[in-house]
């Protein structure tokens, strides 16, 4: 995971926009299209830039049943461009991005410390030297940039183009060869040059993070009928051989197998996933190893509640990949 500041967009964002429609002409002559360029472009300003994912915009769309060639009545817009952002912002609750802004400001806090900048310098210089000759070709600025990444506040070259001028700018490029002293003569510069081109222009990167924050469990103990589909399967475990577990451990056996299609964090994510189990079970009571249908289901809404309670205070982040 990044050790670059990171910002969570979940929505929050989005619920206190300025919803009004300006040009009464425009209203008047609005399409579906028109009035989804015109969200997108406020929820692009709200949220730092960011081109939300396709799969996020579709269900938000089918939600509010708005196609392209609807024409929408001048009386409907603001109403429907309301329904749309509130249907992003539930999105975003259930499943939030994380990003990172990359606007100089981390590459700043290392060139104000010649010490840091000197050790960063050091150990970039190192790496490249990858034949230990103690001189390395000033082509090998691009990769020391490469190197540093967005945990470094350096955005790649593909999402930031102007990188390419900036060497050619300070000449980094070529085989001349530099020592260590030289390297970071010419590393300088280009940093100090890349974090003024950042703050005029930042760039946004979204992180391969999942957050974990309760959204999800909520909307299933508020929903009777799947939550007691749930309570069904853990009962039909209970009768296919995992009797000998108590309610407690055999509700934890399945939450620890199932966990995630409910909205709760894989649990062998990381340790602070373990973490959370953990304080979730200490506080309940283990329960007796026959029990009701009816008391496995609020032992169950129970735990649920528990989870949903620590999740809301801290909630959990790991690599989406996992």
């Amino acid at each position: 995971m990044s050790d670059t500041a990171l910002t969570v967009l979940d929505g929050t964002q989005l619920r206190a926009l300025d919803l009004t429609v300006v040009a009464q002409d425009d209203v008047a002559l609005m399409t579906g299209a028109k009035l989804l360029e015109l969200a997108e472009s406020r929820i692009s300003s709200a949220l730092f830039g960011v081109s939300l994912p396709q799969t996020l915009k579709s269900s938000a769309l089918k939600r509010i049943h708005l196609d392209d060639n609807d024409v929408v009545s001048s009386d409907q817009v603001s109403l429907k461009l309301k329904d749309y952002l509130i249907a992003i912002a539930d999105q975003l609750s259930d499943d939030p991005l994380v990003i990172s802004i990359l606007d100089g400001n981390i590459l700043r806090l290392f060139l104000d410390d010649e010490d840091d900048f000197a050790m960063i310098a050091e150990n970039l210089f190192i790496d490249l030297d990858t034949e230990d000759k103690g001189k390395i070709s000033k082509s090998e600025i691009r990769n020391a940039l490469v190197h540093m990444g967005v945990e470094m506040g350096v955005p790649s070259f593909s999402e930031f183009p102007l990188l390419n001028d900036i060497l050619r700018k300070h000449g980094a490029e070529g085989e001349e060869e530099l020592g260590q002293a030289q390297f970071a003569q010419l590393l300088q510069p280009v940093l100090q040059d890349l974090a003024e081109a950042l703050a005029e222009k930042p760039v946004v990167i979204i992180q391969n993070i999942k957050v974990i924050n309760g959204s999800k469990l909520k909307k299933l103990l508020g929903d009777e009928k799947e939550l007691n589909k749930i309570v069904e399967r853990i009962w039909e475990e209970k009768n296919s051989g995992k009797n000998v577990l108590s309610s407690v451990e055999l509700i934890r056996d399945f939450l620890e197998t199932n966990g995630t299609e409910l909205g709760l964090p894989a649990s062998e994510a990381n340790e602070a996933v373990v973490l959370v189990y953990d304080a979730v079970f200490a506080d309940v009571k283990d329960g007796a190893v026959e029990v009701e249908k009816d008391e496995l289901g609020n032992l169950v809404k129970e735990i649920l509640n528990n989870f949903i309670e620590l999740l809301e205070a801290n909630p959990v982040y790991h690599d989406a990949n996992h």
